[in-house]
């Protein structure tokens, strides 16, 4: 199957009309009409039936489909690419980030930037990891700020710092709370596939604890907010704490203590700029000013 095959394909399993393929294609009816029949007499068997005035998928195009799809995104992302690679901006930078990195550390890191460099710009992104690392693949994004540690293949990582994973409640706490003690209240959970859930999980499992998990969240704002709400206790990042501590909630340490690195993530084919090193120098300095609540240095 040639491109443009796969184009008409794609189009008319959309529509499920030939007329309405051949306008999403820019092309005329009877040239859809000759790109079915050509695609079709290459393949060797019907895509397509007539079935109440609607063209429906044969067997054999419901199996294509799913290669088809796949296929057509990967193209989209090329185009995606090819634009990005034209439009980069001199002076500008296209930042991701993890939500808890936004709201708890951008915006000192964007002040103390612009402070030295009033002429930078930015574009300020939040997404979970997986959307992040797909944004710098296809150049939308020209850093990125993650809690992530995994090797992507093509991805560079630099690491720049390191926060702490902190326990929040609604009562208050006399020093840091031990892990063995957590089982005895309800707990809201964040999902394993989150780098900061992996890393408490990986700490639960060396010492051998299960938690009474009553919920697991995708999101550490929302686990804090279950937490204020009366729900259960939680274990967030310390960033995310700070932005979301609240009257009536605490925040204390674990013991033992769990790290949470803070890495930035560029291409690695790419050579860094003057503007991702200012960036780079303003996050590490920024990460490190990051103390818990009531700290006798924040």
């Amino acid at each position: 199957m040639r491109l443009r095959h796969i184009e008409i394909f794609d189009a008319i399993l959309r529509t499920g009309s030939l007329t309405e393929a051949a306008e999403a294609l820019h092309i005329s009816q009877p040239a859809a009409s000759k790109l079915l029949s050509s695609t079709e007499s290459q393949l060797g068997y019907k895509l397509f039936e007539r079935i109440k005035g609607r063209l429906c998928a044969t067997r054999e195009a419901e199996i294509l489909a799913p290669q088809v799809a796949r296929l057509q995104q990967e193209l989209a992302n090329v185009r995606r690419l090819a634009y990005n690679l034209k439009h980069i901006q001199q002076g500008h930078l296209r930042v991701g980030s993890t939500p808890a990195v936004g709201l708890g550390l951008l915006p000192a890191v964007v002040r103390r930037v612009h402070q030295r460099q009033p002429d930078i710009t930015f574009d300020l992104y939040t997404h979970h990891s997986g959307e992040l690392v797909e944004g710098l693949r296809t150049h939308e994004l020209d850093l990125i700020v993650t809690f992530d540690q995994t090797d992507h293949p093509g991805i560079k990582l630099i690491p720049i710092g390191h926060t702490e994973l902190v326990y929040m409640s609604r009562t208050d706490s006399a020093g840091a709370v031990r892990l063995r003690d957590l089982p005895r209240h309800n707990f809201i959970a964040l999902e394993a596939r989150d780098p900061s859930g992996l890393l408490l999980q990986q700490a639960l499992d060396a010492e051998g604890l299960s938690l009474n998990i009553i919920a697991q969240v995708q999101t550490h704002y929302v686990a804090c907010a279950m937490v204020e709400a009366g729900c259960g206790n939680t274990i967030v990042d310390l960033i995310t704490a700070r932005a979301m501590l609240r009257p009536g909630l605490t925040v204390s340490r674990i013991e033992p203590p769990v790290r949470v690195p803070i890495n930035v993530m560029v291409h690695a084919a790419d050579p860094m700029s003057t503007l991702h090193q200012v960036l780079i120098d303003a996050l590490t300095s920024v990460s490190k000013s990051q103390n818990l609540p009531g700290d006798s240095n924040t």
